[in-house]
């Protein structure tokens, strides 16, 4: 038997060390896996009459949360959050849409009509526009590209502001992980439309994968056979988004990354149908929310918790090590920096959506749902051009006015909207018992009415200003602000990069990279002694500042 001297165990015990302090600082990928207009209509959720067994796995190998929730029920307000971090009407992105943000365009495509038959409240024209969010709002995946992470979108970005250029290192729909460095961790996101709202009438005529006699119709629709196809239409795309989610898990097995990755699914709010797809309540912002981690810590677990969309970027930050940022509202569920004080309440609003505009701010406990409505002399179901596509829509729509509703499937055709409305959500799901006027639920009405006035005045809800004045003070004159040009700085062998618009970051360019789509996010001097760089500063809602070229 040999015997180990003393200097080999010491040698032995310091490689282990070093083993083991290089394993804790390795950098997991993090993975979203993003999809459109559900709520959490998954069998993992309790959902009969669906099958979703890729999505199921997730949940049962990873984390569900059962509270969380969008802070809008509609899509650009609601990622408008989610990129920064904060309430959508405390940045003044509370309107959907303010221009042709859907997909990444370069600074010089970018284009805002002045007349798009819009109004505001009071009557006046409002024009395409980019959101000016307060000084110092990131998109948090900046955070993220200068702690080293190759960070991509794929592709869908409509963030109420042209997406800047220091946000990804990849955007659109080429956008991907396999083009980092070898060894670089990375940030990616892919999106899946097939659950979209539009995809209700653009697969109407795909099969029909499940029971529409066996699936459950909400109380605020007639049990009438059009309604069960485009129920059943809705559930089928998330059958469908589910054999998507499979082929992803498949890849990362392939490509042993499945072992290395965090994975996050989500819906950027509810939907796709009508009263669920811009509602303010429950219907329209509750989302399936699922978190796996590598190594399957927590599998199976469920988290009662009240997480919000906007949590998202907090936890991806604080999963890779960094606080969250004091100007973010979001607060981060995972990770090192996992906030000890989780959300009592989730908070919505509803504002103008396409052409209708209207003002609603809701909060939810996770059992009861509290709405104030603002313009009550409007329909609870109101004209909207886009979501009337649907057959069942243009029905219902059609059998109201021939007074063919009644009883819950008349409630969300009122003519005019209730000054509150309160849902207990344990014994009426689908919202359609207003308990606002009930004396025995004045103690919880009181609550939730509260929060809710505390909560606009922390976050100066900026949903009482009309917006074509909130346009004019984000674009004084009408005029979009730019981005002052950077100034480039020698010291030594470093070179320093500043712009005087404050609140601005910058990106650049090196040598042969000059003239390509990619732009290195600046955070730190640069050490080069010779060649050209090529810079620019942006702004979220600033026209960018032009390309300066500079030969060092």
């Amino acid at each position: 038997m040999h015997r180990l001297s003393l200097r080999t165990i010491i040698s032995l015990l310091f490689c282990w060390c070093l083993i083991q302090v290089t394993l804790s600082q390795e950098k997991y990928n993090i993975l979203w896996l993003s999809c459109e207009d559900i709520g959490p209509i998954l069998s993992c959720y309790g959902t009969e009459g669906i099958e979703t067994p890729n999505i199921d796995r997730l949940a049962n190998e990873g984390i569900k949360y059962n509270h969380a929730y969008a802070t809008v029920g509609v899509c650009a307000p609601s990622r408008a959050s989610i990129i920064t971090g904060t309430y959508p009407v405390s940045i003044g992105a509370h309107n959907m849409r303010t221009g042709n943000h859907w997909g990444y365009k370069t600074p010089e495509e970018e284009d805002y009509k002045r007349i798009i038959k819009v109004k505001d409240k009071t009557g006046r024209n409002v024009p395409e526009y980019s959101v000016v969010p307060p000084v110092g709002v990131r998109c948090f995946s900046e955070y993220m590209r200068e702690l080293g992470y190759y960070c991509t979108n794929n592709a869908k970005c409509d963030y109420q502001f042209n997406c800047p250029i220091t946000a990804w290192d990849e955007v659109g729909n080429e956008a991907h992980y396999k083009n980092r460095k070898e060894g670089q961790p990375f940030f990616a996101v892919f999106n899946h439309g097939v659950s979209h709202e539009s995809q209700i009438w653009k697969r109407k005529d795909e099969p029909i994968t499940v029971d529409t006699l066996q699936i459950r119709i909400p109380k605020y629709y007639p049990n009438i056979p059009v309604v069960r196809k485009d129920v059943g239409r809705k559930y089928s795309n998330i059958e469908e988004l589910d054999r998507q989610i499979g082929e992803w898990l498949d890849k990362l097995e392939e490509e042993d990354l499945l072992d290395k990755t965090i994975i996050f699914f989500w819906s950027d709010h509810g939907g796709p149908l009508l009263r669920q797809k811009r509602a303010v309540g429950n219907s329209g912002l509750h989302v399936p929310l699922i978190v796996r981690f590598p190594d399957k810590r927590l599998a199976g677990t469920e988290v009662n918790d009240i997480v919000s969309l906007m949590d998202l970027g907090p936890t991806v930050m604080s999963l890779a090590g960094l606080p969250t940022p004091d100007n973010m509202d979001g607060k981060a569920f995972l990770g090192e920096y996992k906030t000890v004080n989780p959300h009592q309440y989730a908070f919505g609003s509803a504002d103008r959506f396409d052409e209708h505009t209207q003002m609603s701010r809701s909060v939810i406990d996770g059992r009861f749902v509290y709405i104030r409505n603002y313009m009550l002399n409007q329909p609870y179901t109101y004209p909207l051009y886009y979501r009337e596509q649907i057959d069942m829509t243009k029905q219902l729509i059609c059998m109201n006015q021939a007074g063919e509703l009644e009883g819950d499937a008349q409630y969300i055709f009122q003519h005019s909207l209730p000054y509150e409305e309160l849902y207990d959500l344990q014994s009426d799901p689908d919202e359609v018992n207003n308990l606002a006027k009930k004396t025995h639920h004045k103690e919880k009405l009181d609550e939730l009415r509260e929060a809710l006035y505390k909560w606009q005045l922390d976050v100066n809800d900026m949903g009482f200003i009309p917006e074509h004045d909130l346009v004019n003070m984000m674009w004084p004159g009408g005029i979009q602000p730019e981005t002052k040009p950077v100034k480039i700085e020698k010291n030594g062998r470093s070179i320093e990069l500043h712009s005087a618009t404050e609140g601005a970051s910058i990106v650049y360019q090196l040598n042969e990279e000059i003239g390509s789509k990619h732009w290195q996010l600046y955070s730190k001097p640069i050490k080069i002694t010779k060649g050209k760089i090529a810079v620019r500063a942006v702004r979220i809602g600033y026209k960018t500042s032009k390309i300066s070229t500079v030969n060092l």
